[in-house]
């Protein structure tokens, strides 16, 4: 038979190296979700940047298509680099609905301009608001993260 105090030891020994095993699992697990947790916040943040730097961008093309009926197209080199950069981190929801904001935009260069007083009816009767749906898509998919 094994003596007793040999097979206390061993028992101390298997108990140390499970408590060690099991501290060391519990240490990485953790940094490991600390880890995701941090790059889901990093994509998060750099998608609300992306997303206001579309909203201004081309809250600004809008109203110089209100104001005038042919566009200068170095006007829209940065808001296509934005798009471009949309489409490689967001849902096809928020480029769907930035592709048709861009539209409605262009569209509105062909229009006839329009003075401070007609902009001034327009508010009155309901304001067109092409980067409405894309605002709210970028607010449900900002939920979701």
């Amino acid at each position: 038979m094994i003596d007793a105090a040999y097979m206390s030891a061993f028992a101390a020994l298997i108990g140390t190296f499970v408590g060690g095993v099991t501290s060391i699992a519990t240490s990485w697990l953790g940094v490991q979700r600390q880890s995701k947790e941090q790059r889901i916040a990093r994509g998060k943040s750099e998608r609300q940047a992306l997303y206001k730097q579309f909203i201004q961008e081309a809250s600004k093309l809008y109203i110089d298509a209100i104001e005038h009926d042919s566009p200068k197209i170095d006007k829209f080199i940065d808001v296509y680099a934005t798009l471009n950069r949309i489409r490689v981190l967001s849902s096809r929801r928020v480029i769907d609905e930035a592709d048709k904001a861009l539209r409605t935009i262009f569209d509105t260069y062909a229009r006839q301009n329009e003075t401070f007083d007609d902009l001034r009816q327009s508010l009155a009767k309901g304001f067109v608001d092409p980067l409405r749906a894309f605002s709210e898509a970028c607010h449900d998919e900002l939920k979701m993260i």
